[in-house]
């Protein structure tokens, strides 16, 4: 099994436990007081208090848009992308970038969101119409 564990700062656990929990739909897993571990689609990511946020800026630049960095996200089939980003305005997420198509009708036709959880950390959610082309140029 191929997976990928990400560890980071949060404010507190409580708004994280909301966010990436009841707004994203993540399973929780482990915790303590200073951290807690999350099935991030698959994934496991680690929210911990013991340090400093890292400040995002929008200074990466994709298509001449002005994207968050840092970030990090998931890539997801279409019909989970699609779910993800209605369960997050149900929840009142604020996106950074609406959920939007990039290269319509190409074979990296791919769609895109970006947003940030309670602390500012930057998340970036795709889904690519043809999964096989995730790497074509």
């Amino acid at each position: 099994m191929a997976a990928f564990h990400f560890a980071f700062f949060v404010r507190d656990l409580a708004s994280t436990r909301s966010f990436y929990g009841d707004a994203l739909g993540c399973r929780e897993g482990r915790s303590t007081e200073t951290w807690v571990d999350f099935d991030f689609f698959g994934n496991q990511i680690s929210a911990h208090t013991t340090g400093s946020v890292t400040p995002t800026q929008n200074t990466g630049k994709v298509e001449d848009i002005l994207v968050p960095m840092p970030h990090f996200g998931a890539i997801l089939d279409w019909r989970e992308f699609e779910a993800l980003a209605g369960r997050a305005r149900a929840a009142g997420v604020r996106f950074v970038l609406e959920p939007r198509i990039r290269y319509a009708g190409q074979p990296g036709e791919q769609a895109t969101m970006f947003l940030l959880d309670p602390s500012g950390n930057a998340l970036e959610f795709k889904s690519f119409r043809h999964p096989e082309h995730v790497f074509t140029a």
